[in-house]
């Protein structure tokens, strides 16, 4: 495992954070920063069109849908344990760096969501396909680079998005209830491939009832701790912005923080918890039926903001806001025992319950959405052949995460997603001008509507 270390960080630590930095930027400063001063264009497009009814579609997933499939393995675990690690690893300035990489990762998921919807495919059974491998071979016109992102992407989803997220889903249960590790697991099995049969169509409705409920569950409780804590909120958030901007300040305590590490575990915490620029999420957002393809963009704005500006957010405050966190403490807290301690202080057994059942959420709807991904890919390469292999060697994964503590798993995970992520970025960034340019039609033409019917 020290070699895939090596090999990850030598990806990832300057290079492919500073070209996700890159891409972020491209995109942002081509579009006007979208995101910020059109904020009220995707938000009315997203979240604005959350309460009205929808027409079923057979050929497709709606927006919703594929919103939810994607923010299904975005939310993981990595958005209760991933921010905890971090503020433990890089400090506090940590959540600053999160917080750019989110801003700029708005535009860069808003160019992957359009672009999987622009060249998005019918598949052999009819409905939609989309995705960076179908925008690397038929924009790009490289198969190669096509074929080594899905390669990388199937270990992935084993590892990263089935491996973790099951041993995640047992240790959280073995210490909130006492339940042994191998029955949660064949549980675990069994419920993720009664799913994963329906196919598209039943992940999509599973992750569309459970990721609404996740959500509340979790941005509910945590805005308690927050009222709960609300004077030490200004505090937490001037340690945030000092130890980001301040090198003096981020080595002080004797910890041995550094901009370095601060900038290092925020975009990657970013990155890993929003997806944008991996370009995995992009898959579920491939398979919408929408009537253009920015519309699909704004879904990509919305997502990000939702996953790391949101539930990232809440994370890291309630951590740093409820006094839990100590780094000169010998026996400090991280992971999910921080963010558990950090709940507690306020709603007691109830908050630690609230951490227990969203991190059983949050990783079982990962194993869906990325039982899709790899399936995808795989069908990119090999078409329907070799998908109930894939698939009963998936739900091997799910019963062997649950009773093995896979020590190292993170550097292969790593690795798979730098290893994705290059070839993506380097679409991105290719098709930039293109993706652009239909982002300014469409935002053109939503403000031409709105001039023809004021309010």
């Amino acid at each position: 495992m020290d070699f895939l270390a090596r090999m990850a960080d030598a990806l990832w630590n300057p290079w492919l954070l500073g070209l996700f930095l890159l891409t972020g930027l491209v995109y942002s400063i081509g579009s006007g920063f979208f995101q910020l001063f059109e904020f009220p264009t995707w938000w009315r497009s997203t979240a604005g069109t959350l309460l009205q009814p929808r027409k079923k579609s057979t050929s497709g997933l709606s927006p919703l849908q594929a919103l939810a499939t994607a923010l299904a393995s975005t939310m993981g675990t990595g958005s209760i344990a991933g921010v905890a690690s971090a503020l433990t690893l890089g400090g506090p300035g940590a959540v600053f760096w999160m917080w750019v990489s989110a801003v700029l990762g708005m535009m860069t998921s808003c160019g992957e969501k359009l672009l999987a919807v622009q060249y998005q495919r019918p598949g052999p059974d009819g409905s939609l396909r989309g995705g960076p491998m179908y925008y690397l071979r038929d924009a790009v016109r490289s198969p190669l680079l096509a074929t080594c992102f899905c390669l990388a992407c199937i270990p992935a989803t084993l590892a990263g998005g089935n491996l973790v997220q099951s041993s995640s889903i047992a240790s959280s249960l073995e210490a909130a209830f006492g339940l042994p590790r191998l029955p949660v697991g064949l549980v675990t099995a069994l419920l993720a491939g009664a799913v994963m049969v329906g196919g598209l169509g039943r992940i999509a409705v599973v992750s569309s009832a459970l990721v609404p409920a996740m959500a509340v569950l979790y941005l509910g409780s945590g805005t308690l701790v927050l009222l709960h804590h609300w004077e030490r909120i200004p505090e937490a958030l001037e340690l945030i912005f000092s130890q980001a901007l301040s090198p003096t300040a981020a080595a002080g305590g004797g910890v041995g923080w550094t901009t370095a590490a601060a900038l290092r575990y925020g975009v990657a915490r970013g990155v890993f918890t929003n997806e944008a620029g991996l370009g995995t999420s992009a898959m579920a957002h491939g398979a919408a039926r929408t009537a253009s393809p920015a519309q699909q963009g704004m879904w990509g704005i919305f997502e990000v903001f939702l996953s790391t500006m949101a539930v990232c957010t809440v994370t890291a405050l309630a951590i740093l806001a409820s006094g839990v966190w100590d780094p000169s403490s010998p026996g400090v807290l991280t992971a999910a025992p921080l963010t558990t301690a950090a709940f507690g202080s306020a709603l007691g057994q109830v908050g630690q319950g609230v951490v227990a059942l969203s991190l059983l959420l949050f990783a079982f709807s990962s194993i869906l959405g990325w039982s899709y991904y790899g399936a995808q890919c795989l069908e990119f390469l090999s078409g329907n052949r070799l998908l109930p292999a894939y698939r009963a060697l998936f739900l091997l994964c799910t019963l062997v995460g649950a009773i093995w503590e896979g020590a190292g798993l993170w550097q292969l995970v790593d690795l798979c997603n730098a290893l994705m992520a290059l070839p993506n970025l380097a679409a991105l960034l290719l098709l930039a001008p293109q993706a652009l340019a239909e982002l300014q039609n469409w935002n053109s033409l939503v403000k031409a509507q709105k001039m023809e019917k004021p309010y």
